[in-house]
């Protein structure tokens, strides 16, 4: 199978709200797609269209080959799916919550669900509406991955988590990619994103911005640089660089920010002893409010 997912013309309205608009969208077997936009912008509304939990206004979501809201049965064993308001039943317990998914799922061993609650130093048997939320937050963690899907689509998946958990998730999200699966991630976390992703599609008011690989949108990307100069920084040569956007002067240090490539101002820069050069490297952070802000 080429895609794991594939959509056309997928779109949303809500009323006279329109969430999303006509998104079209492949993401293949093996991958990690970070899934980016602002509050508003679409990023639940495709995740619910994904897992067959709501119905297109228009377009089509297909899910291996099915049609993710009228073949939902088909779909659910090879999905994972964490709500990005994750709620569990409040008077189960962790195990009694889980073994209910399991059976749902068709089995899965105890030994799995054992290992996921250990390696998040979740304890299955407190009753869920006694824990922090942080702790909800993982049995919703172990809940999307027990049963080892071929698809996990999670919506902020980290929220709660204190930094060690968020860095065991970020590898456990590596392991499921190195398995060959894939995951659809939203996240408000760009560091997380930045970390694991593949590639990263942005969303806005409803609309795909862009589809780019990380290292791409790093390489497009506005980026800060420091150049200091034995003597006067020379401002005019600097300036003529394309793709040099800003430049103001501290004595004989040179901010400039920068689109592209920096070797052109380098070449430029090099005859006039260059004595030191400090690069503020683009991060997704960047991209995105770049994206955003645009």
């Amino acid at each position: 199978m080429d895609h794991v997912v594939r959509t056309r013309n997928l779109t949303k309205r809500f009323g006279r709200r329109t969430a999303l608009d006509g998104l079209d969208l492949d993401v293949p077997p093996g991958e990690v797609l970070g899934y980016l936009g602002p509050n508003g912008a679409g990023k639940t509304t495709t995740i619910r269209l994904l897992a067959g939990l709501i119905r297109p206004t228009a377009g089509s979501a297909v899910v291996f080959g099915f049609d993710a809201a009228d073949q939902y049965d088909a779909l659910q064993r090879r999905i994972g799916y964490l709500p990005g308001d994750f709620v569990a039943y409040p008077d189960l317990t962790g195990t009694q919550y889980l073994d209910y998914f399991a059976h749902l799922y068709g089995g899965v061993e105890r030994s799995r669900i054992d290992l996921l609650a250990k390696r998040f130093d979740l304890d299955l048997g407190v009753r869920i509406g006694t824990l922090s939320r942080g702790n909800r937050q993982k049995v919703g963690i172990v809940q999307a991955f027990m049963h080892d899907p071929d698809l996990l689509i999670l919506d902020e998946p980290t929220t709660g988590l204190d930094p060690l958990m968020q860095r065991e998730f970020r590898e456990l999200l590596r392991e499921t990619r190195d398995a060959g699966r894939t995951v659809f991630l939203s996240s408000h976390v760009l560091s997380e994103v930045d970390a694991v992703a593949d590639r990263v599609a942005i969303l806005r008011a409803g609309r795909l911005v862009t589809v780019q690989s990380v290292q791409a949108l790093r390489a497009t990307a506005r980026r800060r640089l420091d150049l200091t100069f034995a003597g006067a920084p020379p401002v005019d040569r600097m300036r003529a660089v394309p793709g040099v956007q800003e430049l103001s002067v501290d004595g004989h240090t040179a901010h400039l920010v920068i689109s592209g490539s920096t070797a052109g101002l380098l070449r430029a820069a090099a005859p006039y002893e260059v004595t030191n050069v400090l690069s503020h490297e683009a991060d997704l952070e960047t991209v995105f409010l770049d994206y955003y802000n645009g």
